[in-house]
């Protein structure tokens, strides 16, 4: 319904049979956001919840690719979009509506229904958790998201280096603003185990998003991953397979311990 001159706008509202959206952000690109997304998704439904993943990565939306998912989403009734399923996954992205190389050049307005779309329209049923890939940087979808729905939480990925830390404090300080608790910072690349010695590199300054979630209070750091050439095979083969490097309490933590 439409607001009136003087009615306040109405707030986001709860998705109907969907207990946590987490998003997952980051404040630079390449610094392996996707690849956590999918991996967290297909992690928590290997440990028996229900799962959907949102690639809300509009002008990026690589989740198809490392899904190995290509397919359209089918209609289910009036205005109904069915999601595609992979891994135990209930997965919607705008890279099944707009496959290969074509770019989507859309402003503000566009970005936001687009958002609405994919939350209210598609059929979802009920799922434990719905991860949300965000675009990278601090845009148009990410405030889309946090005025169309609540968040249970947001987690922010970044990878060592200075640059990427810079950004990823921008992430963090958007989500403080926009009221959503930050569940914590994830250190991607964190190092390289030589696969000959086993030594480990440290490529970029190890710790730097440990210690920027500490700087941040509000925040912890919920694991430093390292540079492995297997996951990123994996997601260029259109395979991939979880890989659950933390306990199930810590994953659970996510809504509360439950």
């Amino acid at each position: 319904m439409p607001s009136h001159p003087g009615q306040a706008a109405p707030g986001p509202q709860p998705l109907p049979g969907v207990d946590a959206i987490i998003a997952v952000g980051s404040g630079k690109g390449g610094v392996g956001k996707t690849t956590l997304s999918v991996n967290l998704a297909v992690a928590l439904a290997k440990m028996g919840h229900k799962v959907g993943l949102l690639d809300a990565d509009v002008y990026g939306p690589n989740v198809p690719l490392m899904l190995g998912v290509n397919a359209q989403p089918k209609m289910a009734g009036e205005n109904r979009i069915e999601p595609l399923q992979a891994f135990g996954l209930k997965v919607i992205s705008v890279g099944f509506l707009n496959p290969g190389d074509k770019p989507i050049i859309w402003r503000g307005p566009m970005l936001h229904q687009i958002v609405k779309q994919f939350l209210g329209m598609v059929e979802w049923g009920l799922l434990d958790y719905m991860i949300v890939d965000l675009p990278p940087g601090t845009g148009d979808i990410a405030l889309s998201l946090v005025q169309t729905v609540p968040l249970t939480g947001a987690v922010v990925v970044s990878t060592p280096s200075d640059v990427s830390l810079q950004d990823a404090r921008k992430a963090i300080e958007m989500f403080r603003q926009m009221k959503v608790d930050l569940v914590g910072v994830v250190e991607n690349m964190s190092f390289f185990t030589c696969p000959h010695c086993n030594h480990e590199i440290d490529i970029f300054s190890r710790g730097g998003a440990e210690n920027m979630a500490k700087q941040f209070g509000s925040s912890e750091a919920l694991n430093s991953i390292p540079k492995s050439a297997s996951p990123a095979t994996a997601a260029n083969q259109s395979f991939w397979k979880a890989r659950i490097r933390r306990t199930p309490s810590r994953s659970t933590s996510l809504r509360g311990g439950s």
